[in-house]
């Protein structure tokens, strides 16, 4: 019953989200009137002021995929470790 409730969560949290990215307004031009011609837009020069490099992102992603793989292996052997076993005897 969890599972369902907390998919269900996800799936509208994930609407909530997106929601308001696809909100489009389109006007459409009314019938007989002359339809505007599309301006040239005017040239955009980019200035970079700041931002990371991409040998920073990929150091970040590999020290998290690292971080990650640590963690997964020590709940491993944590689990491991609790685990009880038994025997029977025939």
């Amino acid at each position: 019953m969890l599972d369902r409730r907390a998919a269900s969560a996800c799936a509208v949290l994930g609407l909530a989200v997106a929601s308001p990215a696809m909100a489009m307004t389109i006007s459409l031009p009314h019938p007989g009137a002359s339809v505007p011609q599309p301006q040239v837009p005017a040239p955009v020069h980019t200035m970079i002021v700041g931002g990371m490099p991409g040998w920073q992102i990929t150091l970040i992603a590999a020290g998290a995929a690292v971080l990650t793989a640590l963690l997964a292996v020590a709940a491993d052997r944590a689990h491991t470790a609790r685990r009880q076993v038994t025997v029977t005897t025939l």
